[in-house]
């Protein structure tokens, strides 16, 4: 007999420095010349080469089973062309090898900001309901190879996640 599965709602809010403290920082746009600051994004890209470039993804709705981290780097993305999209993260916490489910959320982006996750935050997405986006990503050349860590909820609690908004 298989176990059921549940749909689980997550309610994704408007992004906001603030709110997304725990999981990484939102930048958004500054005057040319503005020093470097604390509202720059605080990157760690030491352990390998770095990689900044574009990707191109289809509509993709909003629900998520699997959550993916990186332990080696941080992680920019950013929309192009102003168009809005969702992210669903769960904080980092390097001495578990799993997102703690309690503490996970869902964040609605807009096109006009990016954000910097911290080293291994937990990250599902980007999703979004335009036909198409495209991304700007910033992570190691490697990273998708030798640092991409998935769990799956619905192996592990026969959940999928549904971001609303």
């Amino acid at each position: 007999m298989s176990a059921s599965q549940t749909l689980k709602q997550l309610n994704a809010e408007w992004i906001t420095p603030e709110n997304f403290q725990r999981y990484g920082q939102v930048i958004f746009p500054n005057g040319d010349g503005k020093a470097f600051d604390a509202e720059d994004a605080q990157l760690n890209l030491q352990n390998g080469i770095p990689r900044f470039y574009m990707m191109r993804l289809s509509k993709n709705g909003h629900k998520f089973h699997k959550i993916t981290r990186h332990i080696q780097c941080t992680q920019c993305l950013g929309s192009l062309a102003g168009k809005d999209w969702l992210m669903g993260v769960c904080p980092p916490d390097n001495a578990i090898n799993e997102p703690v489910l309690a503490e996970l959320a869902a964040f609605r982006i807009p096109g006009n900001c990016f954000i910097k996750l911290e080293v291994g935050t937990w990250h599902a997405g980007p999703y979004f309901e335009h036909e198409f986006v495209d991304f700007y990503n910033l992570e190691l050349s490697d990273t998708n190879v030798v640092d991409h860590f998935t769990h799956d909820f619905l192996k592990s609690h026969q959940l999928t996640f549904e971001m609303i908004y």
